[in-house]
């Protein structure tokens, strides 16, 4: 599924990164803890997160995450948006809860991490 896809469905708001939205997305992975975030090794990525700072950027980064959905109608900050568009990151804003989110993505096919 691609990353159009899944902004569709998640009612998301792109906050950067729309050149990218044709990226292909097989997996998803839902986490506020960045140390968890550290741990998985998955291409095609998708991460959920409520987390609105810059250590979510920074986390990604590290970890080769290059498509973040920030749930809960949280708002990507400035600080994030520029760091991210440095580094080729898509941010998306969601309105649904975490659980709510990844129960649409799983019931459309995408794969959990674990």
């Amino acid at each position: 599924m691609i990353l159009q896809d899944i902004a569709r469905l998640l009612e998301a708001k792109i906050a950067c990164g729309e050149q990218f939205l044709n990226r292909e997305i097989s997996h998803v992975f839902a986490s506020d803890l960045m140390s968890d975030v550290l741990t998985v090794n998955s291409a095609n990525l998708l991460l959920l997160t409520g987390l609105t700072n810059i250590q979510t950027i920074r986390t990604s980064e590290m970890s080769d995450v290059t498509n973040i959905v920030l749930v809960r109608d949280k708002h990507a900050t400035e600080e994030m948006i520029n760091l991210a568009e440095e580094n080729g990151i898509v941010i998306m804003e969601s309105p649904f809860s975490m659980f709510r989110a990844s129960g649409i993505l799983y019931e459309a096919g995408l794969k959990p991490v674990y």
